[in-house]
């Protein structure tokens, strides 16, 4: 796939507000440290932005990244409390909570990453993300 097939056609007037949005939808999974899940920030602006043609693909990345971490930190949070209960199993679950920690490191920097390439009009095609939302 080459690198356009990744960024749909720019309009040609982008709208102060709609860069405003598109930066938002990937800046605000940062929102985690004030509280509230990661996933929040960018299902309100999917939520609220889904029929403008210009933010939508970008709060569609940022959800489905998200969603996706949500998944990841459930599954490997079972599997971590699971095997701490069993003997052979304890070492495997300090390794999957260095994992979540990693996890939560790549957030961020993605998170970043993502919200640069909003601002100059690029879709962020975050790593390991499921297409959940289409």
């Amino acid at each position: 796939m080459t690198e356009e097939s990744h960024t749909p056609a720019e309009p040609s007037q982008v709208s102060t507000e709609q860069q405003t949005w598109r930066v938002l939808a990937h800046a605000s999974a940062l929102i985690q440290f004030l509280g509230p899940p990661s996933v929040v920030g960018p299902l309100v602006v999917w939520l609220l932005r889904r029929n403008d043609p210009v933010v939508e693909p970008h709060a569609r990345a940022a959800l489905n990244y998200q969603l996706t971490l949500l998944i990841y930190f459930i599954v490997g949070g079972i599997a971590a409390v699971v095997l701490f209960f069993t003997i052979i199993g304890i070492p495997f679950s300090i390794l999957i909570v260095v994992f979540l920690l990693l996890l939560v490191v790549l957030e961020v920097v993605f998170a970043i990453l993502a919200t640069l390439a909003a601002s100059r009009g690029e879709v962020y095609d975050y790593p390991m993300s499921l297409g959940l939302i289409k």
